[in-house]
Protein backbone atom coordinates (compact mmCIF):
# COMPACT_ATOMS: atom_id res chain seq x y z
CA UNK A 1 0.00 0.00 0.00
CA UNK A 2 1.22 3.33 -0.76
CA UNK A 3 1.07 5.32 2.25
CA UNK A 4 0.96 10.11 1.27
CA UNK A 5 1.69 12.04 4.39
CA UNK A 6 0.68 15.30 2.78
CA UNK A 7 -2.34 15.98 0.49
CA UNK A 8 -0.25 17.99 -1.33
CA UNK A 9 2.49 15.46 -2.92
CA UNK A 10 -0.47 13.58 -4.01
CA UNK A 11 0.33 12.73 -7.39
CA UNK A 12 -3.47 11.60 -9.24
CA UNK A 13 -3.30 7.72 -10.32
CA UNK A 14 -3.41 7.06 -13.70
CA UNK A 15 -6.99 6.64 -14.88
CA UNK A 16 -8.37 8.48 -11.87
CA UNK A 17 -9.37 6.64 -8.72
CA UNK A 18 -12.03 5.43 -6.23
CA UNK A 19 -12.20 6.80 -3.03
CA UNK A 20 -13.30 6.90 0.12
CA UNK A 21 -13.02 9.41 3.48
CA UNK A 22 -13.08 8.67 6.77
CA UNK A 23 -11.58 8.35 10.39
CA UNK A 24 -11.19 4.88 10.13
CA UNK A 25 -10.85 4.62 13.70
CA UNK A 26 -10.41 0.48 14.29
CA UNK A 27 -10.85 -0.24 10.57
CA UNK A 28 -13.92 -2.40 12.24
CA UNK A 29 -16.06 -4.99 10.55
CA UNK A 30 -18.56 -2.06 8.75
CA UNK A 31 -15.56 -0.37 7.45
CA UNK A 32 -13.98 -3.25 5.76
CA UNK A 33 -17.41 -4.34 4.26
CA UNK A 34 -17.10 -0.69 2.75
CA UNK A 35 -13.56 -1.10 1.65
CA UNK A 36 -13.98 -4.47 0.01
CA UNK A 37 -16.85 -2.62 -1.91
CA UNK A 38 -14.60 0.08 -3.48
CA UNK A 39 -11.55 -2.09 -4.10
CA UNK A 40 -14.33 -4.05 -6.42
CA UNK A 41 -15.57 -1.44 -7.72
CA UNK A 42 -11.84 -0.25 -8.36
CA UNK A 43 -11.14 -3.54 -10.00
CA UNK A 44 -14.09 -2.81 -12.20
CA UNK A 45 -13.62 0.21 -13.61
CA UNK A 46 -9.89 0.59 -14.05
CA UNK A 47 -9.28 2.46 -10.93
CA UNK A 48 -6.86 2.96 -8.06
CA UNK A 49 -8.49 2.74 -4.58
CA UNK A 50 -7.78 5.20 -2.09
CA UNK A 51 -8.35 5.43 1.44
CA UNK A 52 -8.42 9.50 2.54
CA UNK A 53 -7.91 9.62 6.41
CA UNK A 54 -6.38 11.46 9.32
CA UNK A 55 -3.84 11.88 11.24
CA UNK A 56 -6.01 12.46 14.57
CA UNK A 57 -9.60 12.43 14.95
CA UNK A 58 -10.96 15.71 13.94
CA UNK A 59 -12.44 15.84 17.24
CA UNK A 60 -9.93 16.32 18.77
CA UNK A 61 -8.76 19.48 17.58
CA UNK A 62 -12.72 20.50 16.98
CA UNK A 63 -14.05 19.77 20.41
CA UNK A 64 -11.02 18.29 22.43
CA UNK A 65 -13.28 18.19 25.88
CA UNK A 66 -15.42 15.92 24.27
CA UNK A 67 -12.96 13.81 21.71
CA UNK A 68 -13.26 9.98 21.84
CA UNK A 69 -10.82 7.60 22.97
CA UNK A 70 -9.55 5.99 20.05
CA UNK A 71 -9.56 2.32 19.08
CA UNK A 72 -6.27 2.39 17.74
CA UNK A 73 -2.93 4.58 17.04
CA UNK A 74 -1.95 5.80 13.53
CA UNK A 75 0.24 2.69 12.98
CA UNK A 76 -2.28 0.35 13.58
CA UNK A 77 -4.83 2.30 11.71
CA UNK A 78 -2.29 1.79 8.92
CA UNK A 79 -1.41 -1.82 9.52
CA UNK A 80 -5.32 -2.77 9.20
CA UNK A 81 -5.87 -0.23 6.23
CA UNK A 82 -2.96 -2.31 4.07
CA UNK A 83 -4.41 -5.55 5.25
CA UNK A 84 -7.42 -4.50 3.31
CA UNK A 85 -5.76 -4.53 -0.38
CA UNK A 86 -6.42 -0.80 -0.89
CA UNK A 87 -4.01 0.72 -3.01
CA UNK A 88 -2.81 3.87 -1.68
CA UNK A 89 -3.87 6.10 1.67
CA UNK A 90 -3.38 9.55 2.16
CA UNK A 91 -3.12 11.09 5.63
CA UNK A 92 -4.19 14.72 5.92
CA UNK A 93 -2.95 16.55 8.68
CA UNK A 94 -5.75 17.48 10.48
CA UNK A 95 -4.96 20.85 12.32
CA UNK A 96 -6.89 24.66 13.26
CA UNK A 97 -6.39 25.19 9.78
CA UNK A 98 -7.69 22.05 8.32
CA UNK A 99 -10.38 22.54 10.58
CA UNK A 100 -11.52 25.72 9.05
CA UNK A 101 -11.55 25.03 5.59
CA UNK A 102 -14.56 24.79 3.67
CA UNK A 103 -15.54 21.67 2.46
CA UNK A 104 -15.62 22.75 -0.71
CA UNK A 105 -12.04 23.51 -0.41
CA UNK A 106 -11.14 20.20 0.59
CA UNK A 107 -13.15 18.30 -2.54
CA UNK A 108 -11.21 20.54 -4.83
CA UNK A 109 -7.63 19.71 -3.29
CA UNK A 110 -7.88 16.61 -2.17
CA UNK A 111 -10.32 14.31 -4.36
CA UNK A 112 -10.18 16.43 -7.61
CA UNK A 113 -6.11 17.73 -8.15
CA UNK A 114 -4.55 15.17 -5.75
CA UNK A 115 -6.76 11.80 -6.59
CA UNK A 116 -8.58 12.85 -10.07
CA UNK A 117 -11.45 11.05 -7.78
CA UNK A 118 -13.90 9.04 -10.33
CA UNK A 119 -15.88 7.30 -7.62
CA UNK A 120 -16.08 8.42 -3.66
CA UNK A 121 -17.75 5.84 -1.30
CA UNK A 122 -18.72 7.03 1.93
CA UNK A 123 -20.73 6.23 4.64
CA UNK A 124 -24.23 8.07 4.61
CA UNK A 125 -23.89 9.70 7.91
CA UNK A 126 -20.47 11.17 6.37
CA UNK A 127 -19.72 14.71 7.38
CA UNK A 128 -16.77 16.89 6.72
CA UNK A 129 -15.32 20.25 6.06
CA UNK A 130 -15.69 23.58 8.77
CA UNK A 131 -18.82 23.20 10.68
CA UNK A 132 -19.55 19.89 9.03
CA UNK A 133 -21.16 21.20 6.30
CA UNK A 134 -20.16 18.54 3.76
CA UNK A 135 -22.00 15.64 3.68
CA UNK A 136 -23.61 13.34 0.43
CA UNK A 137 -25.64 15.59 -0.58
CA UNK A 138 -22.97 18.33 -1.14
CA UNK A 139 -20.43 15.40 -2.44
CA UNK A 140 -22.73 14.52 -5.02
CA UNK A 141 -23.76 18.42 -6.10
CA UNK A 142 -19.71 19.17 -6.55
CA UNK A 143 -19.04 15.44 -8.23
CA UNK A 144 -21.86 16.28 -11.27
CA UNK A 145 -19.41 19.26 -11.93
CA UNK A 146 -16.65 17.38 -10.87
CA UNK A 147 -16.74 14.40 -12.88
CA UNK A 148 -17.50 11.94 -10.01
CA UNK A 149 -20.05 9.26 -8.88
CA UNK A 150 -21.12 9.38 -5.02
CA UNK A 151 -22.50 6.48 -3.41
CA UNK A 152 -23.45 6.79 0.65
CA UNK A 153 -23.70 3.37 2.29
CA UNK A 154 -24.42 2.26 5.98
CA UNK A 155 -22.01 0.81 7.53
CA UNK A 156 -23.82 -2.83 8.03
CA UNK A 157 -21.70 -6.35 7.23
CA UNK A 158 -22.97 -9.77 7.89
CA UNK A 159 -20.31 -12.35 9.32
CA UNK A 160 -19.04 -12.86 6.26
CA UNK A 161 -17.95 -9.35 5.74
CA UNK A 162 -20.44 -8.13 2.88
CA UNK A 163 -22.58 -5.09 3.24
CA UNK A 164 -25.74 -7.11 2.83
CA UNK A 165 -28.03 -8.00 6.00
CA UNK A 166 -26.01 -7.47 9.39
CA UNK A 167 -26.35 -4.92 11.37
CA UNK A 168 -25.19 -1.66 12.09
CA UNK A 169 -21.15 -1.07 13.11
CA UNK A 170 -19.88 1.81 14.65
CA UNK A 171 -17.08 2.86 16.30
CA UNK A 172 -18.33 4.41 18.89
CA UNK A 173 -20.66 1.41 19.59
CA UNK A 174 -17.14 -0.46 19.66
CA UNK A 175 -15.75 2.02 22.32
CA UNK A 176 -18.91 1.81 24.56
CA UNK A 177 -18.52 -2.25 24.31
CA UNK A 178 -14.56 -1.89 25.82
CA UNK A 179 -15.26 0.80 28.11
CA UNK A 180 -17.93 -1.89 29.52
CA UNK A 181 -15.11 -4.54 29.53
CA UNK A 182 -17.54 -6.90 26.97
CA UNK A 183 -14.27 -7.37 24.63
CA UNK A 184 -15.36 -9.97 23.35
CA UNK A 185 -18.06 -8.01 21.82
CA UNK A 186 -15.85 -5.53 20.69
CA UNK A 187 -13.60 -7.76 18.99
CA UNK A 188 -16.55 -9.54 16.96
CA UNK A 189 -17.33 -6.41 15.64
CA UNK A 190 -13.54 -5.03 15.39
CA UNK A 191 -13.11 -8.90 13.52
CA UNK A 192 -9.89 -9.23 15.54
CA UNK A 193 -9.41 -8.66 19.95
CA UNK A 194 -9.08 -5.22 20.94
CA UNK A 195 -5.12 -4.24 20.76
CA UNK A 196 -2.97 -1.95 23.26
CA UNK A 197 0.43 -1.28 22.78
CA UNK A 198 2.84 0.84 24.32
CA UNK A 199 6.62 0.56 25.87
CA UNK A 200 7.14 -1.93 28.86
CA UNK A 201 8.12 0.45 32.10
CA UNK A 202 9.28 0.05 35.84
CA UNK A 203 6.46 -0.85 38.40
CA UNK A 204 6.92 -1.43 41.97
CA UNK A 205 8.12 -4.78 41.18
CA UNK A 206 5.55 -6.24 43.80
CA UNK A 207 4.39 -8.85 41.18
CA UNK A 208 7.75 -10.25 40.57
CA UNK A 209 9.47 -9.85 44.56
CA UNK A 210 6.30 -10.14 46.81
CA UNK A 211 3.64 -12.21 44.90
CA UNK A 212 5.85 -14.18 42.28
CA UNK A 213 3.99 -13.42 39.26
CA UNK A 214 6.12 -10.48 37.41
CA UNK A 215 4.53 -8.32 35.16
CA UNK A 216 5.04 -5.95 32.12
CA UNK A 217 3.35 -3.12 32.80
CA UNK A 218 3.06 -0.98 29.23
CA UNK A 219 2.60 2.55 29.11
CA UNK A 220 -0.52 3.08 26.91
CA UNK A 221 -1.08 6.45 25.42
CA UNK A 222 -3.73 8.36 27.00
CA UNK A 223 -5.52 8.81 23.68
CA UNK A 224 -6.36 5.03 23.46
CA UNK A 225 -9.48 3.54 24.64
CA UNK A 226 -8.22 0.76 27.54
CA UNK A 227 -11.10 -1.84 28.52
CA UNK A 228 -12.96 -1.30 31.83
CA UNK A 229 -11.14 -2.43 35.17
CA UNK A 230 -10.86 -6.04 35.77
CA UNK A 231 -8.68 -8.98 35.00
CA UNK A 232 -8.57 -10.42 31.12
CA UNK A 233 -7.19 -13.20 29.25
CA UNK A 234 -5.54 -12.54 26.03
CA UNK A 235 -1.88 -12.62 24.40
CA UNK A 236 1.18 -10.19 24.45
CA UNK A 237 2.89 -9.86 21.36
CA UNK A 238 6.55 -9.72 21.43
CA UNK A 239 8.72 -7.28 18.32
CA UNK A 240 10.02 -10.06 17.27
CA UNK A 241 6.54 -11.54 16.16
CA UNK A 242 6.61 -14.10 19.40
CA UNK A 243 3.27 -14.47 20.95
CA UNK A 244 2.63 -15.71 24.87
CA UNK A 245 -0.66 -16.27 26.73
CA UNK A 246 -1.01 -13.42 29.16
CA UNK A 247 -3.16 -12.76 31.90
CA UNK A 248 -3.71 -8.98 32.21
CA UNK A 249 -5.10 -6.74 34.84
CA UNK A 250 -5.93 -3.17 34.01
CA UNK A 251 -6.67 -1.55 37.71
CA UNK A 252 -5.51 -0.08 40.29
CA UNK A 253 -4.33 -2.18 42.69
CA UNK A 254 -6.66 -2.28 45.83
CA UNK A 255 -5.34 -5.11 47.37
CA UNK A 256 -1.84 -2.39 48.24
CA UNK A 257 -2.94 0.89 47.21
CA UNK A 258 -7.06 1.06 47.86
CA UNK A 259 -8.89 3.51 45.99
CA UNK A 260 -6.21 5.45 45.25
CA UNK A 261 -3.86 3.87 43.32
CA UNK A 262 -2.33 4.81 39.57
CA UNK A 263 -4.59 2.82 36.73
CA UNK A 264 -1.99 0.71 35.42
CA UNK A 265 -2.36 -2.28 32.15
CA UNK A 266 -0.29 -5.00 33.32
CA UNK A 267 0.30 -8.30 32.27
CA UNK A 268 2.08 -12.07 33.37
CA UNK A 269 2.93 -13.64 30.77
CA UNK A 270 2.37 -17.32 31.49
CA UNK A 271 5.24 -19.83 31.27
CA UNK A 272 7.46 -16.68 30.56
CA UNK A 273 11.21 -15.94 31.80
CA UNK A 274 13.15 -13.05 30.56
CA UNK A 275 13.62 -9.42 30.16
CA UNK A 276 10.69 -6.96 28.38
CA UNK A 277 11.65 -3.64 29.84
CA UNK A 278 12.03 -1.08 27.39
CA UNK A 279 10.66 -3.47 24.34
CA UNK A 280 6.81 -2.29 22.45
CA UNK A 281 4.63 -4.26 24.05
CA UNK A 282 1.40 -5.25 22.35
CA UNK A 283 -1.81 -6.70 24.64
CA UNK A 284 -4.62 -8.14 22.71
CA UNK A 285 -7.83 -8.69 24.99
CA UNK A 286 -9.72 -11.91 24.53
CA UNK A 287 -12.05 -12.64 26.87
CA UNK A 288 -12.68 -11.02 30.24
CA UNK A 289 -12.23 -13.62 33.64
CA UNK A 290 -13.48 -11.53 36.26
CA UNK A 291 -13.66 -7.93 38.43
CA UNK A 292 -10.78 -6.51 39.83
CA UNK A 293 -11.08 -7.25 44.08
CA UNK A 294 -9.39 -6.16 47.19
CA UNK A 295 -7.93 -9.07 49.17
CA UNK A 296 -6.97 -8.88 52.99
CA UNK A 297 -4.03 -10.46 52.13
CA UNK A 298 -0.97 -10.91 49.95
CA UNK A 299 -1.59 -14.38 50.08
CA UNK A 300 -5.64 -14.16 49.30
CA UNK A 301 -4.20 -12.63 46.15
CA UNK A 302 -1.74 -14.87 45.23
CA UNK A 303 -4.14 -17.82 45.46
CA UNK A 304 -6.44 -15.79 42.89
CA UNK A 305 -3.98 -15.20 40.51
CA UNK A 306 -3.41 -18.52 40.47
CA UNK A 307 -6.27 -19.14 39.48
CA UNK A 308 -6.53 -16.56 36.85
CA UNK A 309 -3.68 -18.13 35.42
CA UNK A 310 -5.75 -21.57 35.17
CA UNK A 311 -8.76 -19.76 33.68
CA UNK A 312 -6.30 -17.57 31.15
CA UNK A 313 -4.77 -21.28 29.62
CA UNK A 314 -8.86 -22.65 29.64
CA UNK A 315 -10.14 -19.58 27.98
CA UNK A 316 -7.39 -18.96 25.63
CA UNK A 317 -6.82 -22.81 24.80
CA UNK A 318 -11.14 -22.29 23.67
CA UNK A 319 -10.43 -19.50 21.79
CA UNK A 320 -7.92 -21.37 19.38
Amino acid sequence: MEIITDPATSVPPPGGSAVTIGAYDGVHLGHRALLGELHARAVAGGLTSVVVTFDRHPAAVVRPESAPLLLCDLDQKLEALAATGVDRTVIVPFDAERANESAEEFVHEVLERGLDARLVVVGEDFHFGHGRKGNVALLREMGAAGGFTVEGVSLEAAPDGSLEAGHPISSTRIRGLIAEGRVEEAAELLGRPHQLRGPVVHGDNRGGTELGFPTANLDIPASIAVPAIGIYAGWYDRPDGRRWPAAISVGKRPTFYGAEGELLVEAYLLDFSGDLYGEEGRLSFVGRLRPELAFDSAEELVAQIRQDVDATRALLSEAT
